[in-house]
């Protein structure tokens, strides 16, 4: 068990964590669109016809093979996944912190909490 766990290091652990998640997350997506423009920046565009995302970035699975291959659309995506694992990580963070401070009741309500983001992730997949 850490000593002196507060309310205050917690507040600051948690403020680090958010600015370090949301500085990744938007360092990822800005290398991702610097890629995407340098090979498709001068590609012809119809703007009579939506075009969506390929089949595979809309998993999880196929947004990492298109980030490990070097494909900006992939890295973008990944980008995207940091900024919404940001708030997820720091409901878990909080989770932890609040059992070291041995605080039950905020244990339970954040644990409801992240339950809901979980849920709310995972159940459409």
């Amino acid at each position: 068990m850490l000593k002196n766990w507060g309310d205050q290091k917690i507040e600051i652990i948690v403020g680090q964590l958010l600015r370090v998640g949301v500085l990744l997350s938007a360092s990822v997506v800005f290398i991702g669109g610097c890629i995407y423009l340098v090979r498709h920046g001068g590609s012809p565009v119809n703007y009579g016809a939506f075009q969506g995302e390929p089949a595979d970035l809309k998993s999880i699975g196929g947004i990492f093979r298109f980030a490990a291959r070097m494909h900006g659309r992939g890295i973008i995506q990944l980008g995207l996944l940091l900024l919404i694992a940001t708030p997820v990580t720091r409901v878990a963070f909080s989770i932890f912190g609040f059992a070291e401070e041995r605080d039950g009741r905020y244990v339970v309500f954040t644990s409801i909490v992240f339950a809901i983001l979980m849920y709310s992730l995972f159940a459409s997949v």
